[in-house]
């Protein structure tokens, strides 16, 4: 109940942060350990609200490039046993910061 918006279904935006994590999690398997990404575009689209849960997201990728990902997640309400949202995400791949010497 505290995740649901005031129609009593998941608010719109956790889905968003649950195909983003999904998303990304996805994207840092590929890459080396300590490789920084950032969300470059998330398009959403709502089919059906997540009324009774729980909310499940599956990744795909779409296409896995030096500088840049694209993947395709689904979220599904299991208890209602129906697709909720489909996403296509980007992420940047970018160059690892370089530390300033201590002295």
């Amino acid at each position: 109940p505290h995740l649901a918006n005031s129609n009593g279904v998941m608010q719109g935006g956790l889905i968003a942060t649950l195909i983003d994590i999904v998303g990304g999690r996805l994207v840092l398997r590929g890459l080396s350990p300590g490789q920084p990404i950032a969300t470059s575009d998330l398009t959403v689209h709502y089919l059906a609200p997540v009324a009774i849960g729980p909310a499940r997201a599956q990744a795909t990728v779409l296409r896995r490039g030096r500088r840049s990902v694209v993947i395709s997640v689904e979220v599904h309400d299991v208890g209602a046993d129906r697709l909720a949202a489909v996403s296509t995400i980007a992420f940047a791949v970018l160059q690892p910061r370089q530390t300033e010497p201590t002295t």
